[in-house]
């Protein structure tokens, strides 16, 4: 046979060249048979969220803006339902970041906020709130109420002595401000608007048999003695819709904005893996996302 033309032998050398540089390509980039095993978490994480290691430090700082401290003092099961939590709000800024609507690493409450927007943006029309208001006609209602002023004594004989003041022409609040060692002595006494189930059983028929600036008799009690005097008797009274609109529209956004954030974390839930190393906490875990509950 003869030898190979020479431009045969070179296209020959150069097909022999580029087959190893392929082959080589292909270690590279790790063929099957060889490939490394993907790296795991580090050993400081205690959650891989949404394909990032989450560190305990980030839940502790976490813990700390929620309660105001670093969380050692508070039990398994707190600390659970707030590392829930945590995770649920690491989810959500995923789910915003992967919509555009904010960028990875965001504080989560402006992540939540750009969320819910939508939700939000809807508003509340006129008929929502009629309707609010007619299925709920019983909160708008006041009972019977009195505006209060009371003061109290270490003893019997200086509530009498106060209340014999008041009786000679004394103000009940300036009796108030010179002998009461109640918290409201500085205001003459003032308690506000109260009606019935909002006072003490013992002290409720007293007060309510009293007439506009009517002075007690002396009232006594575990931890002191009490003079009451009732400056204004204000009626039933239903509140109109006019001035419940506001209240309702507020209250209305609130739940809207609650079903929608539930439907947001239900489905960043199922779209974002979670998994808790709870090897790493230094409790135990028993949320949520256990690895026989995922």
């Amino acid at each position: 046979m003869s030898a190979p033309r020479p431009r045969r032998a070179a296209a020959v050398r150069a097909a022999a060249r580029a087959a190893g540089g392929l082959a080589a390509a292909a270690l590279a980039a790790g063929a099957p048979a060889c490939r490394p095993e993907a790296a795991g978490p580090s050993p400081e994480a205690v959650a891989v969220i949404a394909g990032d290691d989450v560190s305990y430090g980030a839940f502790a700082g976490y813990v700390e803006r929620q309660i105001g401290e670093r969380g050692s003092a508070l039990g398994s099961d707190v600390l659970s339902g707030l590392f829930d939590r945590f995770v649920d709000e690491r989810l959500l800024v995923a789910l915003a970041a992967e919509r555009g609507l904010a960028p990875a690493g965001t504080d989560p409450r402006r992540a939540i906020e750009r969320l819910i927007e939508e939700a939000a943006a809807a508003g509340t029309t006129a008929a929502e709130v009629a309707a609010h208001y007619e299925a709920h006609r019983d909160e708008f209602r006041r009972p019977e109420r009195v505006r209060l002023r009371q003061a109290l004594f270490d003893d019997r004989a200086g509530a009498e002595r106060a209340r014999a003041e008041i009786a000679a022409g004394a103000g009940f609040a300036d009796a108030v401000r010179r002998h009461s060692r109640d918290t409201s002595a500085a205001a003459g006494g003032l308690q506000g608007e109260l009606a019935r189930d909002e006072l003490p059983p013992a002290f409720a028929d007293t007060i309510f048999g009293l007439r506009p600036y009517e002075t007690s008799a002396v009232v006594e009690a575990e931890y002191g003695f009490h003079l009451f005097q009732v400056t204004e008797r204000l009626p039933a009274a239903e509140v109109p819709l006019a001035d419940a609109r506001a209240e309702i529209a507020r209250r209305l956004a609130r739940e809207r904005a609650d079903a929608r954030l539930a439907e947001l974390v239900a489905e960043a839930r199922r779209r974002y893996d979670v998994a808790v190393l709870e090897r790493n906490l230094p409790f135990n875990y028993q949320g949520r996302y256990l690895a026989e509950d995922r």
